[in-house]
């Protein structure tokens, strides 16, 4: 008798211990952000580019792979008609280049338009 009772109660435990595995499987567990993972800037804020024809050397030097000797080459050879004259002036490296040719823009002047003559 006393070995049916300890197998009954081995049979309770056992049924008793899968219905709380398959409750617990059951229940939604919220996602765990990963730890590596950046954190995502909100959609309305955006980075404002660095226009190169203007910009002063510390606001260049904060553009990610740019040194003060970057920094004073970019000024020493402007205007630039387009951003990816940095790598055809040999400012920058191709790669340098890459890493912020989403970060900067080379804005014009506007041009002066000579007066229209009289006829």
């Amino acid at each position: 008798m006393r070995y049916r009772t300890l197998a009954l109660l081995g049979t309770l435990l056992l049924v008793g211990s899968g219905l709380a595995l398959a409750a617990e499987k059951t229940q939604p567990t919220p996602p765990q952000p990963a730890a590596s993972t950046p954190k995502a800037k909100p959609s309305g804020l955006r980075i404002k580019p660095v226009d190169i024809n203007s910009a002063g050397r510390a606001e260049l030097m904060k553009l990610p792979g740019i040194g003060a000797a970057e920094a004073d080459r970019i000024i020493a050879n402007r205007p630039y008609l387009t951003k990816s004259r940095l790598v055809s002036k040999k400012v920058l490296e191709l790669g340098q280049y890459d890493a912020l040719r989403g970060r900067i823009v080379a804005v014009q002047p506007p041009q002066a338009v000579p007066p229209k003559a009289k006829s």
